[in-house]
């Protein structure tokens, strides 16, 4: 897990105090990236060698990344997960979390499995326009089914169809 300074203080008091060498070890690789040096501290249960070290840091800064990225897509792209989500008295928001997460996963799938999705998708750009066109003409609209609704779509947006 990434430790940082604001949320693991005790941690992070337990190192200034160490002694250099001795409790703790460095190793400083050098990279030009154009930007300001940068410091990155992980807690784990993996055992740290001065062999280790280097890939150890690069999965855990990929899993960073990788985190960041779809919770930035969950919150941004049309999930809303920080919205609503401390109503009611036991298991809501839960609920609700599970239910994006779900959705969120489903998406994914159809991207990679549904071509007349994938080619919508990339045609319309943005997530969240995506979505609010499918909730718009399904306001108006009732589809016999989902690949009627995509023929609809590419049709309306005079794109070739794909093919299911």
């Amino acid at each position: 897990f990434t430790c940082k300074s604001t949320s693991h203080k005790y941690l992070y008091e337990w190192v200034e105090d160490a002694e250099s060498g001795v409790d703790i070890h460095e190793i400083v690789q050098k990279r030009w990236t154009g930007k300001v040096r940068k410091r990155f501290a992980f807690v784990t249960d993996h055992i740290i060698t001065r062999h280790t070290v280097v890939e150890l840091i690069s999965a855990g800064r990929s899993r960073w990344k990788i985190e960041n990225e779809h919770n930035n897509t969950l919150k941004t792209k049309g999930y809303n997960l920080e919205h609503n989500f401390g109503h009611g008295n036991e298991h809501l928001s839960n609920l609700l979390v599970t239910m994006n997460l779900i959705a969120f996963l489903f998406h994914t799938v159809l991207e990679i499995f549904d071509l007349r999705y994938a080619v919508l998708r990339k045609a319309v750009g943005r997530r969240q326009t995506f979505f609010n066109d499918i909730r718009a003409i399904t306001r108006y609209w009732c589809f016999e089914g989902w690949d009627d609704m995509m023929l609809f779509m590419l049709q309306g947006l005079k794109i070739p169809d794909p093919g299911g």
